[in-house]
């Protein structure tokens, strides 16, 4: 993806998730330079990988396979392996039109997904192997809104505003906005995205950035390098 690509994504986010009435926190619009002159104060927020995650999932093709999120929070890993502590974790996503999310589970990650605003969330679902491993024959059950439900493998479930889903991490599962845009949103166990998706298809988890212009504000990915 190009930087200018990215740039003109997170000012049209920006717009999308306030049209619903969600700010993001003040440390959303700070620049690379600012980030870099508070880089001893922002250890939270450099080591839970908080912040902008725009994707394309490695493929270049960003308006067909690709996902908005915004990091607001995330908890320790260490608290969750002790079993007591900050063992949580949130985030927006913007999931457009059309716009796939691929198959993939989490091997640790339990999450809600939550339609926050805008048109209808599709997930298709299926069920794991005994090894974990997707398994295209397996259905399973989930909770919506706290509400037991089986479903078929490969079966397509809607969510209109204000409904949401529980998934384990054996759930497999991928999704997209139905109709048009939707803003969703995560609340889940701590997130770890570099070691905690298993995909389908042998694809990267983060974009590749051609920097055509300098970044408006640092993705996630960039941390490691821009604040070293």
């Amino acid at each position: 993806m190009k930087r200018s690509e990215i740039n003109a994504i997170m000012a049209e986010a920006d717009g999308f998730m306030r049209s619903f009435g969600f700010a993001l926190p003040p440390f959303a619009y700070w620049t690379p330079e600012e980030m870099r002159a508070r880089r001893r104060e922002i250890e939270g927020i450099v080591s839970g990988r908080m912040g902008w995650d725009i994707t394309d999932y490695g493929q270049g093709r960003f308006d067909e396979l690709g996902l908005f999120l915004f990091t607001l929070r995330n908890g320790r890993q260490a608290d969750l392996k002790r079993g007591g502590g900050m063992c949580y974790a949130e985030k927006l996503l913007i999931s457009r039109k059309d716009q796939l999310s691929p198959m993939h589970r989490h091997y640790l990650k339990a999450e809600d997904i939550i339609n926050r605003g805008g048109a209808t969330m599709a997930i298709e679902l299926y069920g794991s192997a005994p090894d974990g491993s997707f398994d295209e024959s397996a259905g399973g059950t989930v909770l919506c809104d706290g509400i037991a439900r089986r479903y078929g493998p490969g079966e397509v479930l809607l969510f209109q505003p204000g409904e949401s889903i529980t998934l384990m991490p054996g759930d497999w599962h991928a999704f997209w906005g139905e109709g048009g845009d939707v803003l969703i949103g995560e609340v889940s166990t701590v997130n770890d995205d570099e070691t905690d998706n298993w995909f389908r298809e042998p694809i990267g988890r983060f974009a590749e950035i051609e920097e055509d212009v300098p970044p408006d504000h640092l993705l996630v990915s960039d941390y490691a390098a821009w604040l070293a």
